[in-house]
């Protein structure tokens, strides 16, 4: 399982420590992945993934993973969460033809 967030596509990050002697070792920046069940109010089911406590944040300040992912560029989503905002586009898709 790759340390990437499915929404946000934040990654893993390379850089170095620096003692006091000004010695450089690499060192990794590890995102704050969490593993959480969102609710999709379109779709009428939850969702298991694996995303960035920033991630998490945004989630709630757009109005929830549907509005998220409406907004949300493609690029940075995983493969799953791409498949979930295309089954949501379609849902909102039907509800407005209704």
């Amino acid at each position: 399982m790759s340390r990437r967030c499915e929404l946000t596509g934040k990654a893993v990050l390379v850089g170095n420590n620096v003692s006091h002697a000004n010695n450089k070792t690499k060192r990794r920046f590890l995102p704050n992945l969490l593993a959480v069940t969102l609710l999709s109010d379109a779709l009428g089911q939850s969702v298991r993934l694996r995303v960035s406590a920033n991630a998490l944040r945004s989630v709630e300040h757009r109005g929830g993973l549907d509005a998220f992912l409406a907004k949300a560029d493609v690029e940075e989503l995983s493969p799953r969460a791409r498949l979930l905002k295309k089954q949501i586009a379609k849902k909102a898709a039907e509800a407005a033809a209704a």
